[in-house]
């Protein structure tokens, strides 16, 4: 994937853990409303552990029967999690905006990092996270099946 970057740092599963416990809304950046892109089925999995989904697509009205919004600044709740399903050169303003509305963590999905962007959000004392699946890591932090 052109202009994709390894990640220079990532926290340790630990903080991650504490991540995922600690947080209880994740807004979805790119989400798809194709059942079998991985973007509805990351939100399907994170709405049926518990979590309080945000859709955000501005081509959707809705996704997974919650409100879809256009970007992160339309939603009129607190973030915690912004979980990013996006090209990487898309990736920075998004970073800009979860400063803005004050999200606590931004998360790059699976072969998705921006070394530059994350750097901005731990400046702005966001966590971040990059080429990780939060369902992946959800399940092996905290499924019972494992």
């Amino acid at each position: 994937m052109q202009g994709c970057e390894i990640p220079e740092y990532n926290p340790p599963t630990e903080e991650i853990a504490e991540l995922l416990k600690h947080s209880r809304t994740i807004a979805v950046v790119g989400i798809s409303k194709k059942p079998e892109r991985d973007s509805y089925k990351v939100a399907k999995y994170l709405k049926e552990h518990g979590y309080k989904i945000i859709p955000v697509n501005p081509r959707y009205d809705e996704v997974l029967g919650e409100k879809c919004y256009p970007d992160l600044k339309s939603i009129p709740e607190k973030i915690d999690i912004v979980d990013i399903f996006r090209k990487p050169d898309a990736i920075p303003p998004i970073v800009d905006e979860a400063i803005e509305v004050g999200a606590k963590a931004v998360w790059m999905q699976l072969g998705l990092a921006h070394n530059e962007a994350a750097e901005k959000a731990r400046k702005a004392r966001l966590q971040v996270v990059m080429s990780k699946c939060i369902k992946i890591e959800h399940g092996k932090l905290f499924s019972k099946d494992q």
